[in-house]
């Protein structure tokens, strides 16, 4: 995870747990002086439109206390939805078995894509049954990783 998007967790975490949903996860995406910000929340009862607008709110309050963001940048909070962002190494590991697509930052067995189910995952590697094969992957390797949705 970046160091932004890490501080920023560690920063939203507590007020959006206080609200009664779960910090998913957080993108940060920079596109020239204007950047945007995903804050994803989940709960066991699912998350409605009111439950964003509410998440939101809060999480503008905190932001602009600690001004952790010095340009412009656009605040969206969301569900994670069916094809989820996976962050961490123990949201990879509620999915065993199931497949995932992940974008890496170096090359795995010549590819930058893989798209395989997890079979294992150990300490920060995640295993993935890819083409028949068994792919290792550092955590930190990966830049951008969802799960595919089974319809």
């Amino acid at each position: 995870m970046a160091r932004l998007e890490s501080k920023l967790t560690d920063m939203l975490t507590a007020p959006v747990e206080a609200l009664g949903y779960k910090l998913w996860g957080i993108d940060y995406v920079q596109a020239g002086k204007h950047s945007t910000v995903r804050v994803y929340i989940d709960s066991d009862n699912g998350i409605s439109i009111d439950d964003c607008a509410e998440a939101s709110r809060q999480i503008s309050a905190v932001m602009d206390v600690e001004d952790p963001i010095v340009n412009e940048y656009t605040l969206e909070v969301s569900s994670p939805g069916v094809d989820r962002p996976l962050f961490t190494v123990e949201q990879y590991g509620m999915y065993i078995g199931e497949e995932v697509k992940i974008l890496l930052n170096m090359p795995v067995n010549g590819s930058r894509k893989l798209k395989g189910a997890v079979t294992k995952v150990e300490g920060q590697m995640l295993s993935l049954q890819v083409d028949g094969n068994d792919t290792l992957v550092a955590l930190d390797n990966i830049r951008k990783g969802n799960l595919i949705a089974k319809f």
